[in-house]
């Protein structure tokens, strides 16, 4: 039977699609993490991945034993917090970079001092990225955006809260001159790429605010749009994110939208079973106990 290091070795593998760098995780020398692969496959009698000199990709025999495995492990390491009333063991969470700068950053380190034996990892992405990954069963859950679309049956979306569509711009301009914010039209707008479901929102915003722009750069980062507009290169639409000081930026001005606000909905995407969901209910119920709908 294989050891749950051996199996945690495979679940690093089929998400990093690497040994090297599922090696590098979970402590181990890329030669160790080979052999431990081989000897899963000699112990089950299959190969798991299909191989060639410069990839290694997992195949259906490996596909169908994601979900099975990380079952085990989660079983596993359950069995220290049936004892201890307490949760522990590992998560793997996919995470929008812009929501560690909010409300979701702040409540995870809340929730990792509450449960020193947990064990968070977290994967920075894109919400529509992380769609497949959590489908896929490559991460446990996910940190992301509302769907524009209608999600597969076999995946749930739980929102943890939400944060406004504002208008940015820059507080001077890149000669060093204040910006009037009757003035901004004549600034480029900075976008958030717009097929991702951010951009969807700010689409949105734009549309249903009558909004006429001259079109910018189109970047997929939130953090690097506010830096774009401190620095007087446009002007933006992006979400009102709680770890910043709004206020107190000099560099920054927000202007009130004339028409309706729309909100972009953070929340939790994960399968509707899975092996975590102890922990993802701790994660849900934590948001939700202290945060409020609106920010």
């Amino acid at each position: 039977m294989p050891s749950i290091r051996i199996l945690k070795n495979f679940i690093a593998i089929t998400r990093h699609k690497s040994v090297a760098a599922a090696a590098r995780e979970i402590g181990l020398t890329a030669a160790a993490a080979g052999h431990q692969l081989q000897q899963l496959e000699s112990d089950i009698g299959v190969e798991l991945f299909d191989r060639t000199k410069r990839s290694l990709v997992l195949n259906n025999q490996g596909r169908t034993l994601i979900e099975p495995i990380q079952e085990i492990i989660a079983r596993y390491e359950s069995l220290s917090s049936n004892i201890n009333s307490e949760l522990s063991g590992t998560i793997i969470l996919g995470a929008l970079v812009s929501t560690l700068m909010g409300a979701f950053g702040k409540t995870l380190n809340e929730l990792k001092q509450r449960y020193p034996e947990l064990e968070i990892k977290l994967i920075a992405g894109l919400s529509s990225n992380f769609l497949d990954q959590v489908i896929e069963s490559n991460i446990d859950a996910a940190i992301v955006t509302e769907s524009p679309y209608t999600l597969p049956q076999n995946v749930q979306w739980t929102e943890l809260y939400s944060e406004p569509m504002i208008l940015i711009y820059p507080g001077t301009h890149a000669k060093g001159k204040f910006i009037n914010k009757n003035a901004i039209n004549s600034l480029p707008f900075i976008r958030f790429e717009r097929n991702t479901w951010t951009g969807h929102l700010v689409n949105q915003t734009i549309r249903v605010n009558k909004l006429t722009i001259k079109e910018g750069m189109e970047l997929n980062s939130v953090e690097a749009i506010i830096e774009l507009v401190r620095q007087g290169l446009g002007y933006s639409i992006v979400p009102k994110l709680a770890n910043i000081a709004w206020a107190s930026d000099r560099q920054l001005q927000i202007q009130e939208l004339p028409g309706k606000t729309i909100y972009r909905k953070v929340g939790l995407l994960e399968r509707r079973k899975h092996g975590r969901q102890n922990i993802t209910q701790a994660i849900k119920q934590h948001f939700l106990s202290n945060l409020p709908k609106r920010v």
